[in-house]
């Protein structure tokens, strides 16, 4: 695509927030997934941070491992604040390839500290549940009867990437208690799948997810709970059960060389303030990591957000996953290709 060069009128006369592959602007660029999920991050946090600071902010995406490496590796980096996943923040620091997070003390006082490192902040965390279709009749209520496809035929939804979720529900549902989940028994999580495995689907996002339970070319799956809660409120009847619900949060990173690194932390200390976090909440249904956001979302909010279900909350081993990541992945892609 053909470079716009911009003059100070065109500029004022574009939304704040610009897609950063179409114009040549030196602003931060904000890299998240896409979708409904960057959308109302851009409305609640980049749009508002423009109007408080005057300072333009660009988006990119969707996040994209293997760029974020190679832009640090060769010193060209066009990505300022980036929002991954947790377990890829913490093999990112690791391996050298973030920008300390820097924040004042002051930002990070009412912050959960589950999603708080010295590298990467929570964007927001969300719960994979199992959702089901025909909730007036009989349908699965738990990952065992998730796995149990005699009794509750159908096919199943899986998130396909290699990361906290599948192999956790799998050792879940063969009886193994959530505190005696790490080290992950492969052999066994492996196994476990193996006796659903031609019934699975796999989404890659959350909209194809969506679209799998809408269509009915499912009958369960596990689901990020945002997007079940906007599958229930378009009118699709679908139920959700919050039993061992796996909480996992996205991210907020640096990547090392940022060329805007000081505006990033500005912009990510906004984005993690309560009432942004609160507004974010309001418009998706995820939780937000900001404690003191409580006290600004109404009570359906926190109903519908994991944080009302924390006693059925588990929280992955995100260092273990960091650590093993890379010979898990080897793994999985070789089962999935089986």
């Amino acid at each position: 695509m053909r470079r716009i060069v911009l003059t100070l009128a065109m500029m004022m006369a574009l939304p704040a927030v610009l897609p950063a592959a179409a114009y040549a602007v030196d602003a931060p660029v904000f890299t998240s997934w896409g979708g409904s999920t960057e959308a109302m991050q851009a409305r609640n946090w980049l749009e508002p941070f423009t109007k408080k600071t005057g300072i333009p902010v660009l988006k990119d995406g969707p996040t994209n491992y293997g760029k974020f490496q190679a832009m640090v590796e060769s010193g060209n980096v066009a990505w300022d604040v980036v929002d991954v996943e947790a377990d890829f923040a913490a093999k990112a620091a690791r391996d050298g390839l973030l920008e300390p997070l820097g924040l004042p003390a002051s930002d990070l006082t009412q912050i959960d500290p589950r999603f708080v490192s010295p590298y990467s902040v929570g964007s927001f965390y969300f719960s994979f549940v199992l959702g089901y279709a025909n909730p007036q009749g009989p349908h699965p209520a738990n990952w065992r009867e998730f796995f149990d496809i005699a009794h509750f035929p159908g096919k199943r939804a899986l998130y396909k990437f290699p990361s906290p979720g599948v192999l956790e529900i799998a050792l879940l549902a063969d009886g193994v208690p959530p505190d005696q989940l790490y080290p992950l028994d492969l052999d066994r999580a492996f196994r476990k799948l193996d006796t659903i495995k031609s019934a699975i689907r796999w989404w890659s996002s959350g909209a194809q997810s969506q679209q799998m339970m809408a269509a009915g070319s499912v009958t369960a799956g596990m689901f990020w709970n945002g997007r079940l809660r906007a599958l229930q409120e378009g009118g699709v009847d679908v139920g959700i059960s919050w039993e061992q619900n796996i909480t996992v949060a996205d991210m907020l990173v640096i990547p090392r060389g940022a060329r805007h690194a000081d505006v990033a932390r500005q912009l990510i200390g906004y984005a993690i303030s309560a009432a942004p976090q609160a507004a974010f909440a309001h418009m998706t249904g995820y939780a937000p990591i900001n404690l003191a956001s409580l006290a600004l979302m109404t009570l359906e909010d926190r109903m519908a957000a994991p944080q009302a279900h924390a006693d059925s909350h588990i929280d992955p081993d995100i260092a273990y996953w960091a650590a093993h990541h890379d010979e898990i992945a080897r793994r999985w892609y070789a089962w999935q290709a089986e």
